[in-house]
């Protein structure tokens, strides 16, 4: 009986197969660390995480064992079945577009009826931007964000041709800018456009060279590049806020992505004084800049602007005039668009500054939770980007309304009057959803590949010991 015992263990020893089984564990967990590790900061975190750190992490080890099941939750196919939208961030989305329009007709309503003799000549258009924006981002929702992928160099090549068209004599001139390119009666702004366009190249080009991604000729040059074009046509209008947000939105995703931090401190050192200089040398930049360090002595002229909006926010007190009883639309320009924020501040008071920043909190908060929780760089990357995009420029429009920066010309995301703006920051909140809905199946998924039963340990037994009978 011994003997026997000992041929067959001689013949088919278990513990050679028990390690057989697992190696395929240790080899992914190998190669996922050494992935992260390339990739490095955040996005070699990310990546940690989906190969076996997360929560569900056991069960897809044992997945894994079964012959790489769990990379249908990875990488299920596009198209595939996927989860339910994320309510919360849908919900504020809708709501502010809402305030928007409401807002909007506040401060609108007697410009627009001193120019076109009709008080709602903005809320309508506003209106039907708003209808429009909300079904682009119900749309964009639906569809799997992952179909972009061959569309990245169309949108990048069609935003250059935008931008390069406002700057050779084909834009609408507005003020001293040509930001603007009038198609009959729409008029599109390809800065707009631009910010959008750049999150979803740096999302899958940064996702594309992870391997590379610390490599300065590969990894960092070339995004530097292309973010350098953009803003060199952007500075061409001249429009200085959205180039300096486009450079801002790159340096966050390389970050993100893991290129070395001294190469973004040295570049970023190196564009800071170059656009010191810019607006050291260039006499209109320069003059507003000195009448932004002493509104009270220039609050005539090229102070009139920032001066009206602090004292917009400064009569609304604790809780506001009441919506329509705001005054200082008789005074401050462009109190629809770039200043709407100002007059929220003057109409609800600081408590609805202070409910209007918590909306983009929210926002920005389940942008961040959507990038953590995506199944691929790619999403992960492109969600990080458009949760900094709504970040940035809400905050810099409060800040430039409350004179704490210079006048830079942007938009607060889905308030402010306009079409171009609403409609790509609408999309930007569909795939945004799109993301989240991906990841919320992974769990079903990983549910179901689990029903399926693992061989036990007595079954590896005795099926060695059969194989080595006589």
């Amino acid at each position: 009986m011994s003997a026997l015992l000992r041929g067959a263990a001689g013949t088919t020893n278990p513990a050679p197969r028990n390690r057989h089984v697992e190696r395929p564990e240790a080899q992914g967990k190998a190669k996922g660390e050494g992935a992260a590790s390339a990739a490095g900061g955040i996005a070699g975190w990310l990546r940690a995480r989906r190969s076996g750190a997360s929560e569900h992490g056991g069960a897809r080890s044992d997945v894994e064992a079964r012959g790489g099941a769990a990379r249908r939750v990875v990488d299920a196919p596009i198209g595939a079945p996927r989860g339910p939208v994320d309510a919360v961030l849908a919900a504020m989305v809708i709501a502010l577009v809402g305030f928007g329009v409401v807002m909007v007709y506040s401060a609108s309503a007697i410009e627009a009826t001193v120019r076109y003799k009709d008080a709602q000549f903005f809320l309508k258009r506003q209106a039907v931007y708003a209808v429009v924006a909300i079904a682009a981002m119900f749309v964009t929702s639906r569809l799997d964000y992952r179909r972009l992928k061959p569309f990245t160099y169309p949108i990048l090549i069609g935003v250059v041709g935008m931008l390069l068209a406002t700057v050779v004599g084909l834009g609408h001139r507005a003020g001293n800018a040509y930001r603007w390119l009038a198609i009959g009666p729409v008029h599109i702004q390809p800065a707009e456009c631009a910010k959008l366009g750049i999150v979803i190249w740096l999302a899958y080009s940064l996702s594309k060279k992870q391997e590379q991604i610390k490599s300065f000729s590969v990894g960092f040059l070339p995004h530097l590049l292309v973010v350098g074009v953009l803003m060199l046509l952007c500075l061409k209008q001249p429009d200085f806020g959205s180039a300096m947000v486009l450079l801002f939105l790159t340096f966050t995703l390389l970050f993100v992505a893991g290129a070395r931090v001294p190469y973004i401190a040295s570049f970023s050192a190196m564009l800071a004084l170059a656009a010191a200089a810019l607006v050291r040398f260039s006499g209109y930049r320069y003059a507003r800049y000195l009448a932004w360090i002493d509104m009270e002595s220039n609050r005539a002229d090229l102070a009139y602007q920032p001066f009206q909006s602090v004292m917009s926010f400064g009569s609304g007190g604790l809780s506001g005039l009441g919506l329509g009883r705001g005054l200082q639309v008789l005074y401050l320009p462009e109190a629809h668009t770039d200043f709407i924020s100002a007059i929220v501040g003057e109409e609800l008071g600081f408590l609805g500054v202070v409910g209007l920043c918590a909306a983009y909190l929210v926002i920005v908060s389940r942008g961040v939770k959507a990038a953590l929780e995506a199944n691929d760089d790619y999403g992960s990357f492109m969600a990080f980007g458009i949760a900094t995009l709504f970040g940035v420029q809400a905050m810099v429009n409060l800040c430039v309304a409350m004179a704490i920066l210079p006048t830079k010309g942007l938009t607060l995301p889905f308030i402010s009057y306009g079409g171009s703006s609403l409609l790509v920051n609408a999309v930007a909140a569909g795939l945004l959803l799109s993301i989240s809905r991906s990841r919320r199946m992974a769990p079903a998924v990983d549910e179901a590949a689990m029903r399926e039963p693992l061989p036990s340990a007595s079954a590896v037994v005795m099926a060695s010991a059969s194989e080595g009978a006589p």
